[in-house]
C-alpha cells in the first residue's frame, strides 16, 4: 500500500476544497444539456476532486479501489449504451429521447435522456480519471 502524502495543512485544504469541487460538477452535469457543459466536463470536475483527496489520503480513499473504479468506468459506458440502443427498440432513431417510456411529456421526456446521458458520461469519466492517476502513481515492485 502506497502511504499518503498527507499534512494537516493539505487536509484542511481539501476538507474545505472538495464540497465546491463536487457541487461544481454536480452544477455542470444537470445543466450540461441546456448550456455548455456537460459529462465529460462534469466528469472531470469530478475525478479532479477523487485525485485530489487521494493525493492526499492515499490510494482506496473514500472505498473507491481500481476494481470499484473500473466497474463504474464500465457502468457509465453501458448506460450510455443502453440509452441509445433503448431508443432504437422503440422505434426511433438512435437517441432519439422522445420514444423513451419515461414518466414525462416532449421537452421533459428529452431533457431526462439528454441527463441519463450526462449521468454515464460523468461516472465513466471520472472512474477513467481514477484509474489512470492510480496507474500512474503506483509503485512496481522489482
Amino acid at each position: 500500500m502506497t502511504p499518503s502524502f498527507g499534512s494537516p495543512v493539505l487536509g484542511t485544504m481539501v476538507r474545505l476544497l472538495t464540497p465546491f469541487l463536487l457541487t461544481f460538477s454536480a452544477y455542470v452535469a444537470v445543466h450540461g444539456h441546456t448550456s455548455p457543459g456537460g459529462g465529460f466536463q462534469a466528469g472531470a470536475a469530478l475525478g479532479s476532486g477523487l485525485i485530489l483527496i487521494r493525493l492526499v489520503g492515499g490510494p482506496g480513499t473514500w472505498g473507491l479501489s481500481r476494481e470499484a473504479a473500473l466497474r463504474l468506468a464500465c457502468a457509465g459506458c453501458l448506460a450510455y449504451a443502453w440509452i441509445g440502443w433503448l431508443s432504437l427498440a422503440y422505434g426511433a432513431p438512435a437517441f432519439d429521447y422522445s420514444a423513451l417510456p419515461l414518466p414525462a411529456e416532449g421537452a421533459a421526456r428529452r431533457a431526462l435522456g439528454s441527463l441519463g446521458i450526462e449521468l454515464g458520461v460523468l461516472v465513466t469519466v471520472s472512474s477513467v480519471m481514477v484509474l489512470i492517476f492510480d496507474s500512474l502513481s503506483s509503485r512496481r515492485e522489482a
